[in-house]
């Protein structure tokens, strides 16, 4: 793991993206948790997550080790965050809205709408 580390120090800028969105095992959020003690300070790591810091036990396993990785990540950060729709969930919505519409449109004709119901 030390040649990748060394290999991984060379570049300017990491970036994790969806952290805890696939859940990983202990090992492997400790070899991360090793990642993130050697950027500290020495390189820069751009992260994603959709889980607030407050979600990251259930990532890192451990309180201590969730503690101690929030805080080499948060000192000297920028946090961004964005409380915004999820940009796949309303590109689904258009294109489902988009099949209905051409669906109704092959029933009916083109140029035609959806039959209303009537009160």
């Amino acid at each position: 793991m030390s040649a990748l580390l060394k290999r991984l120090a060379g570049y300017e800028a990491l970036l994790v993206d969806d952290l805890g969105y696939v859940q990983q095992s202990r090992a492997e959020m400790e070899v991360l948790f090793t990642l993130l003690a050697e950027r500290y300070e020495r390189g820069s790591v751009l992260l994603t997550s959709n889980l607030p810091f407050s979600g990251w036990e259930a990532i890192f396993k451990d309180p201590m080790t969730t503690a101690a990785a929030i805080d080499r990540l948060v000192h000297h950060s920028v946090i961004i965050e964005l409380n915004l729709p999820s940009y796949r969930a309303e590109q689904a919505k258009k294109a489902k809205q988009r099949r209905q519409t051409d669906a109704d449109e092959s029933a009916n004709g083109p140029g035609t709408e959806k039959p209303q119901a009537r009160e």
